[in-house]
């Protein structure tokens, strides 16, 4: 068996129903070209990851990759690509809405040593999304704007997951990429600017084959963190900035409860410290709820986990707290102003609770 010429790399989850007809696709567009197709599977539920296996026992170009207590596209893919020897990596999805069809165009472009990076394009001449639903064609339209005006690349379809570049392109940026999120190619092209010579590639967005679309709400906040990210030319990292969301949130909820509470309370400063300590255990449950599914949705802890990182959350954010509690109820002593003091309190330990969870408690880089 030759080496490949070109791995092509394909993030999964619940993909079962989809993985042998896209292996079959890949086969009838490649001939003639040296291929291998990984398979970057976060541990499906399905037997994904099985049946990748099955046709890899019978076919020496399919392999399959198993993440365990970690997830998301980003990260995915850029492991993906990472553990590829060939001189050329793309990255497409599982569901066959991506024209396998045009790859052999987009590696000779790339052959041809005219171009870096070639995307594919629902939105140059020749290429369609007309598969799209009403609502997600907007959302993808206000995106692409937003990440023009915002971000300044010249991609046409910036919220493209599919796309082929050079290997040594990849290696060269790889440790300034996000993990985080769905929008790799955004990010690439992002992070490299001008020193990254992109092309496009026309296609016509299909119908998925089997399963659910992964498309939802979380998708659109992580592309909006990846967004500002990019603002600030990576200064801040989108995980704090879903961190800071999720804090923001929190504060909401502590100034709730604490007003609830103080409606059920005298006005007394003692009372006032019994009602700062609810505000804060019910804004610490929700923030490591939504921590835990939204900052770290990539490390996301189930079961015995998350229940073991509730706890260790709870105990990192005791130091925090206690200051938040002494801090409040000082000042409320002073001005008696209870959302000054409730909101000084909560910020207090914020900083605390980010560098300690991302270390201990989801373990994140």
């Amino acid at each position: 068996m030759r080496s490949a010429q070109l791995s092509i790399v394909v993030p999964t989850y619940k993909e079962r129903g989809n993985v042998a007809e896209l292996v079959r696709r890949l086969d009838l567009a490649l001939a003639g070209i040296a291929w291998e197709a990984i398979f970057v599977d976060d541990n499906s539920p399905d037997g994904t990851g099985d049946a990748v296996k099955a046709i890899g026992a019978a076919d020496m170009r399919v392999r399959c990759i198993r993440r365990v207590g970690r997830r998301g596209l980003a990260g995915a893919c850029i492991e993906g690509m990472l553990s590829s020897s060939a001189p050329y990596v793309a990255v497409i999805d599982a569901d066959l809405q991506h024209d396998e069809k045009v790859l052999p165009a987009m590696l000779a472009k790339l052959e041809s040593g005219s171009a870096d990076l070639v995307t594919g394009s629902r939105y140059v001449e020749g290429g369609s999304a007309a598969s799209f639903s009403g609502k997600r064609g907007a959302i993808s339209r206000l995106a692409t704007r937003l990440t023009h005006h915002l971000v300044g690349t010249d991609l046409s379809d910036p919220m493209s997951g599919f796309f082929m570049m050079r290997r040594d392109r990849l290696d060269a940026i790889a440790p300034r990429l996000s993990p985080v999120g769905f929008k790799i190619l955004l990010d690439i092209a992002a992070t490299s600017g001008e020193r990254l010579r992109i092309a496009e590639q026309p296609y016509e967005f299909g119908e998925r084959f089997d399963g659910e679309s992964k498309f939802n709400a979380q998708v659109g906040v992580e592309f909006l963190g990846l967004l500002l990210a990019k603002m600030t030319g990576d200064l801040v990292d989108p995980r704090f900035i879903f961190f800071a969301i999720v804090g923001t949130l929190g504060l909401a909820v502590h100034l709730i409860v604490l007003k609830l509470c103080l409606a059920f309370l005298p006005a007394q400063p003692d009372l006032f410290q019994i009602a700062q300590i609810a505000a804060t255990l019910v804004a610490m449950t929700s923030n490591f709820l939504l921590n835990n599914e939204l900052t770290y949705r990539d490390r996301r802890l189930k079961g015995f986990g998350a229940l073991r990182g509730f706890f260790l959350f709870c105990l990192i954010g005791s130091v925090g707290a206690l200051a938040n509690v002494d801090l409040a109820s000082w000042l409320y002593t002073n001005r008696e102003v209870w959302w000054l003091a409730g909101a000084a309190g909560a910020i207090m330990g914020a900083l605390w609770n980010y560098a300690m969870s991302t270390l201990f408690v989801w373990r994140a880089r």
